[in-house]
């Protein structure tokens, strides 16, 4: 196994971080020594459209907050033992003119690719010069759960608590998330 990258930098909505959310983070923590989960979409101020995918930057596809997810994120790797080797940022993920404010210097970007807006934030990466990594590289229809039919189930009544890990089960009753979906 190659030597550990020092330092990685993950991302996503996680807007109701799911299993796979899981399976991702921990891909991403076991390239590196210390992990960065930049949460994109952290407010509606730093969330704008993306001709790649227009819809992840509407008000319904993004309903939770920034700190109830970074809360989510922060339980779930404290159950899997890894909270000192994580930190929770921001990421403005449409305003590449921030991430310098928001990333560490000489972090590799670690990426899943499904669709055009996986290729164009690896472009976008690129571009930027920064160090990427390409953890998998999958068909969109191979991309298994989407926080969107978790969300769909909540308010249908259907099970869904099979999908996340048990912490982010426990913080939707706490947070009365199904209440607000």
């Amino acid at each position: 196994m190659p030597p550990k990258i020092k330092t990685g930098v993950i991302h996503g909505r996680f807007q109701l971080l799911h299993n796979d959310h899981l399976k991702y983070l921990l891909a991403g923590k076991e390239r590196c020594e210390h992990l960065v989960i930049g949460i994109t979409n952290p407010d509606p101020t730093l969330t704008k459209a993306d001709t790649a995918d227009e819809a992840r930057s509407s008000r319904a596809a993004n309903p939770l907050t920034y700190y109830e997810r970074y809360c989510m994120i922060r339980q779930v790797m404290e159950d899997q033992g890894l909270a000192d080797e994580i930190s929770i940022v921001p990421f403005p993920i449409n305003f590449p003119e921030l991430y310098r404010y928001y990333m560490p210097e000489g972090a590799t970007f670690f990426l899943t690719v499904y669709d055009q807006w996986g290729e164009r934030k690896l472009h976008l990466f690129k571009s930027m010069g920064f160090a990427t990594e390409i953890m998998w590289r999958k068909p969109l229809a191979e991309k298994g759960l989407s926080s969107s039919l978790i969300r769909k189930k909540m308010k249908t009544g259907e099970p869904w608590r099979h999908l996340v890990p048990p912490a982010v089960s426990r913080l939707v009753d706490e947070f009365c998330l199904i209440e607000r979906l």
